[in-house]
């Protein structure tokens, strides 16, 4: 067997590459990264979305360089951020409606090994289109099929939870996208409840009253138009679908569908298209690639958001809607959309503030163009120091 002849290159080739691949995956964060440490009490939580996982449909490629570079980039993101907890906010499979159950638990299986060893991270999920379908196959069957193996999550796929003091609320988007159908109406009873909870926390200081509970008042219809929470006193929303980013209109009444005689939807479940015929409604839904009015006015009253997350526009958006409402858009961490995969993490204090940060990943074709140079590097210098 023929020896190196320079037995520092081997060694010298491992540290380039090793300190390459460091370079590599490291994130570029606006603002710099985060600070390492928290203050006592902060929860930092690291946001990505969109990741169109394939599970068992995942090509060799797919399995053998993507999966291992993506790996690597959320292992660097995770060493560089620290934060406590990850969140997707959907479509963390490419055709999740198409799966049948075995398929997607091999999606999350997929999941699982991408993060490696810090799947240990508590992890929630939040259901988007790609893994439920659009509004023509959306099946409240399929739904409890996929939310059952999701930690968090109902049957209609919405979830509710606290760490560290913050509380969130996930809801199926794609149900309030899709005009009227039951798992729509589900959603809004979630919605409800949860108002009608964190107006009794604030009125009894703080203490807690399991959702839907009949202490003192039951949960009303309309209950949430007397809401008496303040503007950000409520949950961390996470969702799909972004929200509607209305206008003032010339009524002067923002963020309320209108129908064209003039008179104000006044029901979440009613809008301007339901009063077309269903299957029109439905295609336009379909095309929107944001929350009808009505849904995002009915969210912002009946919730009152701290903060609201949202992905679906492959895109960051930092959006402050008119009633003070912060509003940001996660983009795609995935090389599938064509645009630079990125993430947030977002830092919530224990006085309310809340900060964000947009991290940004390399490219495929970078990595695909750095691996080269690198091979063609090494095999230079290899040829070189046979010359020598």
């Amino acid at each position: 067997m023929a020896a190196w002849p320079n037995p520092w290159l081997p060694l010298l080739l491992v540290a380039a590459l090793l300190a390459f691949e460091d370079w590599l995956s490291t994130p570029s964060c606006s603002g710099g990264s985060p600070a390492p440490d928290l203050a006592a009490g902060d929860l930092r939580a690291m946001m990505v979305a969109d990741l169109m996982l394939l599970g068992s449909d995942a090509t060799y490629a797919d399995r053998f360089f993507r999966d291992h570079v993506t790996s690597k980039l959320f292992t660097k993101s995770i060493q560089t951020t620290n934060p406590d907890m990850i969140i997707v906010l959907g479509d963390i499979s490419a055709r999740g409606s198409e799966h049948n159950e075995s398929k997607w638990i091999a999606v999350l299986e997929q999941f699982e090994g991408i993060l490696g060893q810090y799947s240990s991270l508590p992890l929630h999920i939040v259901l988007g289109d790609k893994d439920v379908g659009g509004c023509s196959s959306l099946d409240g069957k399929l739904v409890h099929r996929m939310a059952k193996h999701l930690p968090g999550l109902d049957s209609s796929g919405c979830g509710a939870f606290e760490i560290s003091n913050t509380s969130f609320v996930s809801l199926n988007a794609v149900a309030l996208l899709c005009g009227d159908n039951k798992l729509r109406f589900s959603v809004e009873k979630v919605m409800e409840k949860e108002s009608h909870h964190f107006q009794k926390k604030r009125l009894n200081g703080g203490e807690h009253f399991p959702l839907g509970s009949e202490n003192g008042q039951g949960v009303g219809a309309h209950s949430w138009r007397q809401n008496s929470m303040t503007l950000g006193s409520g949950p961390v929303l996470l969702l799909h679908i972004p929200l509607h980013k209305y206008q003032k209109s010339d009524t002067g009444v923002i963020g309320v569908p209108m129908f064209p005689d003039g008179t104000v939807s006044d029901h979440p479940s009613v809008s301007p298209s339901s009063k077309q015929s269903g299957v029109d409604g439905r295609r336009i839904y379909d095309r929107s690639h944001t929350l009808p009015a009505n849904s995002t006015q009915y969210i912002l009253q009946a919730l009152k958001p701290r903060i609201i997350f949202s992905a679906h526009a492959d895109s960051f958006s930092d959006h402050t809607h008119p009633d003070g409402t912060r509003e940001v858009t996660v983009p795609a961490m995935t090389w599938k959309k064509g645009g630079m995969p990125g993430f947030a993490i977002a830092t919530f204090g224990q006085k309310g503030v809340v900060s964000v940060n947009c991290c940004w990943l390399v490219q495929e074709w970078d990595i695909m163009t750095g691996y080269s140079v690198f091979l063609f590097l090494t095999a230079l210098a290899i040829r070189w120091s046979h010359w020598i």
